[in-house]
């Protein structure tokens, strides 16, 4: 499924190892290519017409039911799972060898082993991060707060707000600090103000699990009450304050660029020169402040709320933050909520697959290293290049062909997609970990020096170019993305494998799968966000007024169509927040149609297991969604993820898409027909 990260456009299917060699667009009537497609992973009991999503993907639900490990499981966590298996054994490999100190392999060796340690864990309890707790139990002024807060950001911690570098929306060539709202441990501000009985509920078991953990970090248990009233109102306030899903989502509404002095007036409770000298970032000029309503609220707590309730706030986001380190007991009531009560996982995964994660987010390209050399054939960067290539063409050609678009913004639109810059499998140039340092005190006390070598290596950028080279993902990760700032589309080798790819299998499979994830990517940079950026990645408008106003007409009938969408009983779909989202399926499906068309037209492909190429272009993509989900999941998923749930990625989708009416034969007998002229129709 595809997610973003501030304005990364991600396309997450979690992963397996690497089997890849393109067969585009030659000898696909060959005896040795199959359809690609299980047949066992079909549901013939149900009509394609009446739940497609069913019909193509029952046999796998059926056959892959969920474990208590998961709140959902679909073809993409399956995949995940080999592909962590990869990596354990490339990490438990260099952990069972000597290795040179400050050496990569040590550092791989001593965190892995320090995350497999049980018996130390649990001998440590909650010591690593006591003597945080009294430092933050000490503060006496507010003053104070300027230091302590990003002392904590550097930490990895996320108390009130964030601070990132990234590319200046409206100058894409350089990079600008830029604030972002947080502080909220629920993540999402709904919790905190909808009223529901569900809502309430998960309120109600947080402010226990808050309770809880203060009590397992040696608090007594009036001073527990205190605390946890204190982190509910504050957070309450921040909540209030912040940008709801919809309004996150518009580049213009989170853009406030300022001076430092100008953020000094705006925001005066906060001494921002010391804030950013503590950051590392210095003589700072300007930043943008993405939602300065946010930040206000956070000078009005600073200044307003009792200094001990701050300080027990405080103390709260370090010990939430670092409770997957600590203790069994302290780490199983943090799974608890966060894993059982939001997401209805019924128990923890197994403490080398949390290790292995770990290993691999905190030391991430030296581990891509490795997976790369073992998993993933040079080759394979040339052939995907030149399938991209195939569905550029097919983007610009279906460009060309609008006839709702006038000839001036047609020219700028293939003026961006042919300056895409795309990124395959792994990056050219490897980040160098020598500045980290892994030792063996404690599990905690080495995520922490991770997260300020990240810390450093990010706000070390601040006013210098943009490295358009840079990845955001690394090779190991079965996702892909669009950033709209670098208009760059990037899939790693993680996700060039089945059930995206099939080197088995013909191009009716390959377009329908791993075909709609490039040109899914490829639409983001025309989705409701992204058209908003030129192709140099700048905030800019190269629409026409009348051409802008038949794109926003055309995305409303997506709009209107997932709001209608029941997801539980008498919860329905966000058409708003998932736009981006569902624009992109819709364009990666027709971009990837016809590439797959132009692709096979000298030499049309047969019927393979009683399904025509075209039906199998719609069943490949239909298995990449293929899983099972927990009514808490789709609740929790609901409120806070951008990308439709995945039964809706293929019964809302392709209800659009006129080529899956005539594979299946669909006519308006069938519940899921929409009448041609009330379906949506933009790339």
């Amino acid at each position: 499924m595809f997610q973003k990260l501030k304005s990364n456009f991600l396309f997450p299917l979690q992963g397996l190892g690497l089997i890849l060699l393109f067969m585009i667009t030659s000898c696909q009537n060959s005896p040795k290519l199959t359809s690609g497609i299980d047949t066992n992973n079909l549901d013939t009991t149900v009509q394609a017409g009446s739940d497609f999503y069913q019909f193509a993907s029952g046999g796998w639900m059926k056959n892959n039911p969920l474990t208590d490990e998961y709140s959902r499981f679909g073809s993409f966590d399956k995949l995940a799972e080999n592909n962590r298996e990869q990596l354990k054994g490339l990490i438990e490999e260099i952990a069972a060898k000597p290795a040179a100190n400050g050496s990569v392999e040590q550092k791989i060796k001593d965190l892995y082993n320090l995350a497999m340690d049980s018996v130390k864990l649990n001998a440590d309890g909650n010591n690593p991060i006591k003597s945080e707790l009294q430092k933050l139990a000490n503060i006496k002024t507010r003053e104070e707060l300027s230091v302590v807060i990003p002392e904590m950001l550097k930490a990895g911690l996320d108390p009130f707000f964030s601070v990132y570098v990234d590319a200046d929306a409206m100058n894409s060539s350089q990079y600008l600090v830029q604030t972002y709202q947080g502080g909220i441990s629920l993540g999402e501000r709904d919790y905190y103000l909808e009223n529901d009985a569900h809502t309430g509920e998960i309120r109600e078991k947080y402010r226990n699990h808050v309770s809880k953990m203060f009590l397992l970090n040696g608090f007594d248990e009036e001073t527990s009450a205190k605390a946890t009233q204190a982190v509910l109102n504050i957070e309450t306030s921040l909540a209030k304050a912040a940008y709801d899903q919809v309004k996150l989502r518009d580049p213009h509404a989170n853009y406030n660029k300022m001076t430092l002095e100008e953020l000094q007036n705006l925001i005066p409770e906060i001494n921002w020169n010391t804030f950013f000298n503590t950051l590392g970032i210095k003589e700072m000029k300007e930043l943008s402040v993405s939602q300065k309503e946010a930040i206000q609220e956070v000078g009005r707590i600073t200044s307003k709320e009792p200094v001990q309730d701050i300080i027990y706030y405080l103390q709260w986001k370090l010990i939430d933050g670092a409770a997957s380190y600590l203790s069994d007991e302290i780490a199983a009531q943090n799974f608890d909520f966060y894993g059982k009560t939001l997401s209805g996982k019924k128990e923890q995964s197994p403490r080398w697959k949390r290790a292995v994660s770990n290993v691999d987010q905190v030391l991430g390209e030296a581990v891509g290293q490795m997976y790369v050399k073992k998993y993933f054939p040079a080759e394979a960067k040339t052939r995907m290049l030149n399938l991209v290539k195939n569905l550029q063409t097919s983007l610009g050609e279906r460009i060309q062909q609008l006839s709702w678009m006038g000839d001036s913004t047609k020219i700028k639109a293939m003026e961006k997609l042919n300056t895409f810059h795309v990124k395959i499998g792994y990056p050219d140039k490897w980040r160098s970990y020598d500045a980290l340092d892994i030792q063996k005190d404690s599990y905690w006390a080495n995520i922490q020096r991770a997260n300020r070598f990240e810390s450093e290596y990010m706000f070390a950028k601040a006013g210098k170019e943009v490295d358009k080279d840079e990845w955001f993902m690394t090779p190991q990760t079965v996702n892909a993305y669009y950033n709209p700032s670098t208009n760059e589309v990037c899939f790693p080798a993680g996700i060039l494998q089945y059930p995206f790819f099939d080197m088995n299998a013909d191009d009716a499979f390959n377009y329908g799968a791993i075909g709609v994830v490039i040109g899914h990517e490829m639409t983001h940079g025309f989705d409701d966000q992204g058209c908003k950026f030129d192709k140099d990645g700048n905030l800019k408008n190269w629409w026409t007024d009348e051409d802008k106003k038949q794109f926003d007409s055309r995305a409303q009938v997506l709009v209107n169509y997932f709001d209608k969408i029941e997801v539980a009983p008498g919860v329905f779909a966000n058409g708003k927040f998932t736009l981006g989202e569902n624009i992109a399926d819709h364009g990666g499906l027709q971009v990837s149609f016809q590439a797959f068309k132009n692709a096979t037209k000298s030499a049309p492909l047969n019927s393979i297991d009683g399904f025509n190429a075209e039906q199998r272009f719609f069943l490949a993509y239909s298995n990449v969604w293929a899983g099972n989900i927990r009514p808490e999941e789709i609740l929790r998923r609901t409120k806070e993820d951008e990308h439709s749930l995945g039964r809706w990625r293929v019964n809302g989708a392709l209800p659009h898409i006129n080529a899956w009416y005539e594979a299946f034969g669909i006519t308006e007998k069938d519940a899921m027909f929409i009448p041609k002229e009330k379906r949506a129709s933009i790339w």
